[in-house]
């Protein structure tokens, strides 16, 4: 496909680390990331955690925008060895006439695509889907964006913290009477990723059942994943005319449900969302004459009196120590957990007893820890093999293996095609 002319004194790049082979019930799908940042990184991220081999595209030079997001290490982005996980790394610039035929050839044999870039640009560089029909008709394309393919946002510009406000998500966070708040991390991001990475796979199932079929677009927007996690919302807005507004840490729907601080000044959150979960509650905190009381009696009446019940609930909490809050708790079955920040997950028993964080060698940092594969399979486990990989870290191997040969490879580096 392409029309490089060969130096026989051109030599490779270094050898570069290798990525274990993949393994997982995806083991054998073959999947090309060329999307960006976060949702569609993180999309592709989980098809790799389950097996499949996933090629990581970058531009030359410049790389993926999500390398330049904090945190860092030694200026290694830390949030890129995450998010990139399993992958092999490589550069191209598709801009250029010689990166699309490059392309092309990943994609011959590939069963996905995943790119979010805005609607019509990769049109605009000669890749739309008559192009990648004609490279591989039975090739899935993923199409990650914030506000989808059609309707009048389509061209605009946006990034989780639009998508969460345009959905109805963040005018439900924060404080009652005060000012909505976003999260403290893009949730947006990773819930359109797994739906995007659902996505895939159902359409993959779809074209399993059919040898003669054609791939098929998705077109998933992330604002409408969002909308989609609302649930009840717009059901109860449409039937009731009711609009849901904030209500700080409480449960809207069932009380008590709120974070409460106890005598040794930490945090825990507690609900009590069921009629005898709420019995055992107030054997746990001592509280015997709460069920007699009207106010009280069931959980519509409670969510009714709810400041009222939080004051009682709230300050028997206060007299106790957070191991005795626990100790209660456990005791009487009643659901609760610490408000742990990042280094209490690290400490957790129950955590470190699914091996919920793991450690994985890498090449720019040593050994880093991170978040195991989740969900876990009894028969096909899928596992954290290398974290996210340097820039073009791959490009020699996967090249070669694309067919190309190290003088090639070496004129596409000097031509910046790489």
């Amino acid at each position: 496909m392409m029309n490089i002319a060969t130096s026989a004194n051109t030599t490779a790049s270094a050898a570069t680390r290798t990525v274990p082979a993949p393994v997982g019930p995806l083991a054998g799908l073959r999947v090309i990331d060329i999307s960006t940042v976060v949702a569609g990184p993180f999309a592709a991220g989980l098809l790799a955690d389950y097996g499949a081999q996933v090629i990581k595209v970058e531009m030359p030079g410049s790389g993926d925008a999500l390398r330049a997001l904090a945190p860092h290490k030694d200026g290694v982005s830390l949030w890129w060895k995450v998010t990139n996980r399993n992958k092999r790394g490589v550069t191209l610039d598709l801009h250029k006439p010689a990166g699309r035929e490059a392309l092309a050839r990943l994609l011959v044999d590939a069963d996905a695509l995943v790119e979010n870039f805005r609607p019509g640009t990769l049109e605009r560089w000669g890749m739309g889907p008559d192009w990648l029909r004609e490279v591989n008709p039975r090739l899935t394309v993923l199409r990650m964006t914030g506000f989808g393919q059609t309707g009048p946002y389509r061209d605009q510009p946006g990034f989780a913290r639009v998508f969460e406000a345009l959905s109805g998500f963040t005018s439900i966070c924060g404080d009652e009477g005060g000012p909505p708040l976003h999260l403290g991390y893009p949730i947006s991001d990773a819930i359109g990723g797994l739906f995007g990475a659902l996505g895939v796979l159902a359409a993959l199932l779809h074209l399993k059942s059919d040898p003669a079929g054609r791939g098929q677009e998705i077109d998933c927007s992330v604002t409408e994943a969002m909308l989609r996690v609302l649930e009840f919302l717009p059901i109860e807005y449409d039937q009731l005319g009711v609009v849901r507004t904030r209500s700080g840490n409480r449960s809207q729907y069932a009380a008590p449900g709120n974070v409460y601080r106890t005598r040794d000044g930490r945090y825990a959150s507690i609900a009590a969302s069921t009629q005898s979960i709420f019995l055992r509650l107030v054997k746990a905190l001592e509280l015997p004459d709460l069920p007699a009381d009207p106010r009280f009696a069931t959980n519509p009446a409670r969510v009714a009196h709810r400041d009222a019940l939080d004051a009682i609930v709230g300050g028997r909490i206060s007299e106790m120590t957070l191991a005795q809050l626990r100790a209660a708790c456990e005791r009487h079955a009643v659901g609760f957990s610490a408000i742990n920040d990042i280094a209490d997950v690290f400490a957790d028993p129950h955590l470190a007893a699914r091996e919920a964080i793991v450690a994985v060698e890498d090449a720019e940092l040593g050994s880093v820890r991170m978040q195991n594969v989740v969900p876990r399979f009894s028969a096909t486990p899928g596992r954290v093999r290398s974290a996210g990989p340097a820039m073009g870290e791959h490009n020699d191997v996967v090249w070669r293996e694309a067919g190309f040969s190290d003088a090639q490879i070496a004129l596409m580096r000097e031509r910046g095609v790489i």
